[in-house]
């Protein structure tokens, strides 16, 4: 087990590692244009030259990148062009709105989508066709629509929650919830419709298996086969579902926070590129690499756990 965990905990820095210098590489590019909108339209080539010497911009790329890292690994993001605050602490301060959103909604999605590819697994018929229905919808409504709608329905018309706008929930616990509900149901909708095919199809393969007929002719109860052995077999595969939709709701969050003017991740990381903060979009890079490593590792060792014959791949 320690050696799939080291095995996966190196390809995972790697990554990072790959992934952070290829954005560095990219972003050196833009150093000189990001020098004379620091300095303004009045800037002169010598005045972009003394900037760029300023700020060690005329390095190296190689050698830049090797400081930036180093000071990484201390926990030093180095601090925004523009506002000159720390890079790390604003990360994270934006990356925790992010994952009150998204957490919250993978939640719900896995309860939900287990429930509903259970059930349409089990009973077959009309039950499967309604379950696949609402998967359907789920797939062909796009979420900005889904969510103008339910602003229009519940913040317009109903004024039960806000539309646009985020309480901490240390501020306000209850109004933090009414701030995050619509945005979270806008992700758990579209999460619904993908894990619960998955969910459904997996449990239709367990239930087809020779052990469930064998399990049946012992007289075993319907119900315990399908908690106690086929939703366990089928909860490895589920479980990488999982995972990619947390994937899929991260980087849906730009949109969602831009929506909702939500000071979270994604709209940090959309002003950052649009303004050229270098540092901050590295600060970012650097925590959504993290993070991703993060779940993918973890993903791994719960299924390794779960199905031991994965842990020999």
């Amino acid at each position: 087990m320690i050696s799939y965990i080291a095995k996966r905990l190196g390809t995972g820095v790697i990554l990072a590692l790959l992934v952070t210098f290829i954005t560095f590489l990219l972003l050196s590019t833009s150093f000189e244009d990001v020098a004379r909108t620091i300095l303004g339209q009045s800037a002169t080539p010598e005045n972009t030259a003394a900037l760029m010497t300023a700020k060690g911009w005329d390095r190296p790329v190689i050698v830049q990148y090797g400081d930036w890292l180093f000071s990484a690994l201390r926990g030093d993001f180095g601090t925004s062009v523009y506002t000159s605050l720390p890079v790390g602490p604003s990360v994270v301060q934006r990356l925790l709105v992010t994952l009150s959103i998204i957490v919250p909604a993978l939640l719900i999605t896995a309860v939900i989508s287990t429930m509903l590819g259970v059930w349409a697994a089990t009973r077959g018929g009309v039950v499967d066709r309604v379950a696949q229905g609402i998967s359907l919808i789920g797939y062909i409504v796009p979420g900005l629509l889904l969510a103008i709608g339910l602003v229009v329905i519940f913040a317009v018309q109903l004024k039960l929650l806000p539309a646009t706008g985020y309480t901490p929930l240390a501020d306000d616990p209850a109004a933090w919830v009414r701030s995050i509900t619509i945005p979270v149901i806008v992700l758990t909708i579209g999460g619904v419709a993908n894990m619960s095919a998955q969910v459904r199809g997996r449990m239709i393969d367990e239930l087809r298996r020779d052990y469930v007929r064998t399990l049946r002719t012992r007289g075993v109860s319907s119900t315990s086969i399908v908690v106690k052995h086929a939703l366990r077999n089928a909860g490895s595969p589920a479980l990488t579902v999982m995972s990619l939709e947390f994937i899929q709701m991260f980087g849906a969050a730009l949109i969602i926070e831009n929506v909702f003017a939500l000071p979270g991740y994604g709209s940090f990381a959309f002003n950052a590129s649009l303004q050229g903060d270098i540092p901050v979009i590295l600060g970012i890079t650097a925590f959504g690499v993290a993070l991703v490593t993060v779940v993918n590792l973890s993903t791994d060792l719960i299924n390794g756990w779960l199905n031991p014959k994965a842990r020999q791949h």
